[in-house]
């Protein structure tokens, strides 16, 4: 029987019984938006170190607040973590599904503490050097994939934060950059600007008819690939479409209030 406190550690802990720790969680936050980075979450928290992280959930079931605490929480606790930001041109260029992935590799790649099992959130990911479990809803089923989205979340949240100093006409600190009716009118209105993901269909469309960067309409010139890191130590188309593999599914979908991203 496992306790429904700490029901979110089973799979960890059985793992480090084991002897397969230490157990990182890997996720992801900005799939499915139209702008701004992937960015891509590897976190490994102490085992039993469930006491202080009661509440500990999805990402998207928080509040900002709560994430903000969350986040203050494991930066403090956790036995390492690392954050990687995937650019838009490189999610334009590979793809969001294999940006995702290979973005998963770079985080437990540049963990000082090497892993002895990995789980991730929904869908397989090989390449990782040791064993890997997919979890379905892992950010519910599994404390540190949870940790990891939140980790996750919460920088690529302050980054499109940043990001709207730079280009205020997007309004990016509302709406993170998904594809929101704010968001929207701002394409139509302004059409794109570089830091958003061309090869979603809203994206290409409002870049019909306009050039940016001297390129011609609807080309986005992707460039040199730079990926950004942080680290536990600085505490910090064929046709144009969106991508199939921009959600796993609904629950993926973030969640909306009065028409903006919660």
């Amino acid at each position: 029987m496992v306790r429904r406190s700490t029901e979110s550690w089973a799979l960890q802990s059985a793992l480090e019984r084991h002897g397969l720790g230490p157990v990182v969680g890997v996720d992801e936050a900005g799939r499915g938006a139209c702008a701004g980075p992937l960015a891509v979450a590897a976190c490994i928290l102490r085992p039993g170190d469930a006491a202080r992280f009661e509440g500990l959930t999805d990402s998207k079931l928080l509040s900002a607040e709560e994430r903000e605490g969350f986040f203050t929480t494991i930066q403090r606790r956790a036995v390492d973590w690392r954050v990687v930001l995937v650019d838009p041109p490189e999610v334009d260029r590979r793809g969001v599904h294999i940006a995702n992935i290979d973005g998963m590799r770079r985080a437990v790649a540049r963990l000082d503490v090497r892993p002895g099992y990995v789980l991730t959130d929904g869908f397989p990911v090989t390449g990782f050097g040791v064993p890997s479990l997919a979890v379905p809803k892992g950010d519910l089923a599994a404390a540190c994939v949870a940790a990891a989205s939140i980790l996750a979340k919460v920088t690529r949240d302050r980054l499109m934060t940043e990001l709207h100093d730079r280009h205020p006409e997007y309004r990016f600190n509302l709406h993170k950059g998904y594809c929101t009716p704010t968001h929207t009118a701002a394409l139509t209105e302004h059409g794109p600007c570089p830091e958003h993901r061309f090869s979603f269909v809203n994206v290409a469309a409002a870049a019909r008819g306009r050039s940016l960067d001297g390129f011609p309409a609807g080309v986005r010139h992707n460039g040199t690939v730079t990926v950004d890191d942080v680290s536990a130590e600085s505490g910090e188309a064929d046709e144009l479409v969106a991508p199939e593999d921009a959600f796993d599914g609904p629950e993926d979908m973030e969640e909306f209030e009065g028409g903006e991203v919660r």
